[in-house]
């Protein structure tokens, strides 16, 4: 089985002289990270003081975690490495997601205003009742356990190259390893806590990443315009490098596949159920504005250094030797720290001790949020219904069971297909929020007429056209970075559904609240002039509609 996320036979990119120090450095920083996060946790029985921190983050800091969210192991290692071996293509992915937020932006006050903060609940605003809230909890599960598969494999890989042990056993050690820390870490973890954790890791990524491409600089005389030109000479493809289409995933569908994996990634990435639970933490929607602004000015900062991050690996590694190591390109940044000081240099050491602290920080907040916010939807919208009151077991039992549950599958669904490429899971988890979420928010927001059944109709009918035409697409079979290279059943020629899915989610949505049918039917069977009977077979009730105005 081909193994694109790392080559069994990598080789060691720390050195024997360095890894003792890398280690303890790292071993400690997590020893750290996970005291300070226990002395963080709530001791409260208040669900909302413990799902949206009682909403009283102040603007400042719930921005910096925002940006915060963004800062995931797989951006921070995926993206420079997209760059450093498809220039153009991975730049438009880097800005991509920064244009995410933006999106985010229209719809953020909306959503504070609505004092809801799970899928469920928001999609209960125009049609109330267990049936939406449970699509709400089934969205947001199958938007976090693939999101969640990603992002442990990515962790466990990084862990593994930075301790200078890339061996196929190595990577699955290290990603049961950080999957049972970061087990722990959301077992008790809040929103508050993963706050505060957010915003220490901020100031640290973008400090570490400004400290490598300062030193790569160096070595171009601290000038930009070298460095690119180094980046272009040591591309695999000079003369296509900075053009569009150099991407190795691209099928053949051309402009009509590329503007599907724009719509997945701007709208999938700014309708994650995270994000919404950390938006919902503000005191109101003023606060919430002036975070989601200093939140888009840091994730821009950030999304600028990756790039540049990307190019200046380019640079000084050359994508022959990045692609060589991951074909992905996800060892670029250690890659970087690793060659742009001396190997026996002391600055090197801290160079790629920090490299690894903020990945750690990376792949525990970004696991630990993505898992917290699942679990509260599981506690808020399948266990906290009315007729679930009288059980035994409490609110904040079931949230600390679902954190401990999704974690434990997760990581287990990760080990087993730990032979597999899984990063089309990444795709898939946004173009269920794609398709899913973002239709679904705008019409509860702007149509009044929005109701149950066009709910339902548009969640599982988007959800289902997601599943079968991701199934049959180049990402499962015919190409050679597919899940099964060896098949051929990829009868849809797009790599990501969101071209398809999205609109017909609108149009689902607008079908089932409309049902114009049904007037062509009242139409026919009334004549003109005449006040239809309320009882008459063609006549339209809508006494069973449960509709929320407001």
């Amino acid at each position: 089985m081909t193994t694109y996320l790392l080559s069994v036979s990598s080789p060691d990119l720390i050195g024997p002289a360095a890894r003792g120090a890398v280690i303890s450095a790292f071993l400690v920083f997590i020893g750290l990270c996970l005291l300070w996060v226990f002395t963080l946790a709530t001791q409260d029985d208040d669900p909302e003081r413990l799902y949206v921190a009682g909403r009283s983050l102040p603007p400042v800091l719930n921005g910096v975690a925002m940006a915060g969210e963004q800062i995931t192991v797989v951006i921070l290692v995926s993206m420079p490495g997209a760059i450093a071996l498809f220039g153009y293509d991975g730049v438009s992915t880097a800005v991509d997601s920064a244009l995410a937020l933006g999106v985010f932006l229209l719809l953020a006050p909306r959503i504070r205003a609505s004092r809801r903060y799970t899928l469920g609940e928001l999609f209960s605003l125009r049609a109330e009742g267990p049936g939406t809230r449970i699509a709400g909890a089934v969205v947001t599960l199958c938007i976090a356990v693939p999101l969640l598969m990603v992002q442990l494999r990515a962790g466990g890989i990084t862990a593994a190259l930075l301790i200078g042990m890339p061996t196929e056993t190595a990577q699955v050690v290290c990603t049961v390893l950080m999957g049972c820390l970061i087990t722990c870490f959301a077992g008790v973890a809040d929103l508050r806590g993963t706050s505060f954790v957010q915003v220490a890791k901020v100031p640290v990524a973008l400090a570490t990443l400004t400290a490598v491409i300062l030193v790569a600089l160096r070595l171009f005389d601290w000038s930009p315009a070298s460095l690119l030109s180094a980046a272009v000479d040591k591309s695999m493809s000079p003369d296509e490098y900075l053009s569009p289409g150099l991407w190795a995933h691209a099928t053949d569908s051309g402009p009509l596949g590329t503007l599907s994996d724009h719509i997945v990634v701007i709208l999938g990435a700014a309708m994650m159920p995270h994000l919404i639970l950390r938006v919902s933490a503000g005191r109101d929607v003023p606060a919430v504005r002036r975070s989601l602004t200093i939140a888009v000015g840091l994730s821009g900062l950030f999304f600028l250094l990756l790039i540049t991050t990307g190019f200046a690996a380019t640079a000084v590694v050359g994508s022959g030797q990045i692609g060589a190591v991951d074909a992905l390109g996800q060892g670029a940044p250690i890659l970087l720290a690793s060659e742009v000081l001396p190997h026996l240099s002391t600055g090197r050491v801290v160079l790629i001790t920090l490299v690894a602290c903020v990945a750690f920080l990376a792949v525990l907040t970004a696991v630990a949020s993505v898992t917290f916010a699942a679990a509260v939807s599981v506690a808020r919208d399948l266990f906290a219904r009315k007729d679930r009151s009288r059980s035994g077991i409490t609110e904040l039992a079931v949230l600390r069971l679902s954190v401990v549950a999704l974690c434990a599958v997760s990581l287990i669904l990760t080990t087993a297909a730990h032979r597999y490429p899984i990063a089309f899971l990444l795709a898939f988890s946004m173009s269920v929020a794609a398709t899913c979420v973002f239709p679904a928010l705008v019409y509860s927001f702007v149509w009044t007429g929005f109701n149950r059944r066009g709910l339902l109709w548009l969640v599982y009918g988007g959800l289902s056209l997601c599943i079968l035409l991701t199934l049959f697409s180049p990402s499962v079979s015919g190409t050679v970075y597919a899940l099964l290279p060896q098949e051929d059943f990829d009868l849809f020629p797009l790599g990501t559904p969101g071209l398809v899915s999205v609109p017909a989610a609108f149009l689902l949505g607008w079908l089932g609240s409309a049902r114009p049918w049904e007037r062509t039917t009242h139409d026919r069977h009334t004549a003109p002039g005449s006040i239809p009977d309320r009882g008459a077979p063609g006549a339209r009730t809508d006494s069973d509609e449960n509709v929320v105005r407001g």
